[in-house]
């Protein structure tokens, strides 16, 4: 059985498409690569300004031949922090480094002499192996009230004995450095200055509380929060059958495209 020859329109677009794919699966390895490779920080929920914030340092190994063993993050000098503690890590030592202020902080209500300078991580049984990485979780506080992001330099060190400086400042609107040191943006300040942590809190206290008051209740109430469960599930069921209605939709709408390309090439 012989095949008809695909017309010299349609290769042309099917060559033009084939490029296209590729040059877009190599940008977004490319972007991808430069959006991780470098040290990071990101809070865990909020970082809001004058509250407390639990972040992670993340730390990817970007040689193909050597291990990271060592981290070392310096904390902002111009908005010092009394406080930060890192939650212990299998295989790795923490070391909190403090020095004096020339002038103290108060803190609710205390004044507070001394900043964290520096923490660093040294490896004791454990690595960062080529192609992993590593995340160092510190809780830290109080975040200053009047500051849009926090800078922390830092220093990783390979066991081949290379270190590699994230120390360069992003300029804003400008284009990224090449070793861009971890910043850390905040948000706007929270009422309690107690960060994203309390509010949370404060939600859950109040839906225990709530949670008592239904049990409390008479049967009429009862029944109708089985009513409201009983019709948020057949909402749920309705919401999948449609999602899988539309799927079946487009499969069908695809298989007639490729038919209809394939009537057109034999008829050519």
């Amino acid at each position: 059985m012989s095949t008809a020859p695909i017309p010299r329109r349609t290769a042309a677009t099917l060559s033009r498409l084939a490029v296209a794919t590729g040059v877009a699966a190599s940008s977004v390895l490319l972007l991808s690569g430069t959006a991780f490779a470098h040290v990071t920080v990101q809070p865990q929920g909020e970082a809001a300004k004058g509250g407390y914030a639990t972040v992670n340092f993340k730390v990817p190994n970007e040689r193909d031949n050597a291990s990271t063993v060592k981290l070392e993050v310096s904390f902002p000098a111009d908005h010092p922090l009394a406080s930060a503690m890192p939650q212990p890590v299998p295989g790795w030592k923490a070391e909190v480094t403090k020095s004096k202020l020339d002038k103290p902080l108060e803190v609710h209500g205390k004044q507070i002499t001394e900043a964290v300078t520096k923490i660093t991580w040294t490896a004791t049984d454990s690595k960062i192996a080529p192609g992993e990485f590593q995340q160092f979780p510190v809780s830290m506080g109080r975040l200053p009230e009047n500051a849009e992001q926090l800078v922390f330099k830092a220093l990783q060190t390979y066991d081949n004995k290379e270190i590699v400086r994230w120390i360069e400042e992003p300029a804003e609107g400008g284009e990224q450095p090449d070793s861009p040191a971890p910043v850390l943006k905040l948000s706007a300040a929270a009422d309690d200055h107690h960060g994203a942590g309390s509010a949370s809190s404060g939600d859950a206290a109040k839906g225990e509380a709530n949670h008592g008051e239904a049990k409390g209740g008479d049967a009429k109430d009862g029944e109708t929060k089985d009513g409201e469960t009983k019709s948020s599930a057949a909402a749920d069921a309705g919401d999948t059958t449609a999602r899988a209605l539309g799927i079946a939709g487009i499969l069908v709408g695809a298989a007639g495209l490729a038919f209809g390309v394939l009537t057109r090439r034999r008829a050519s």
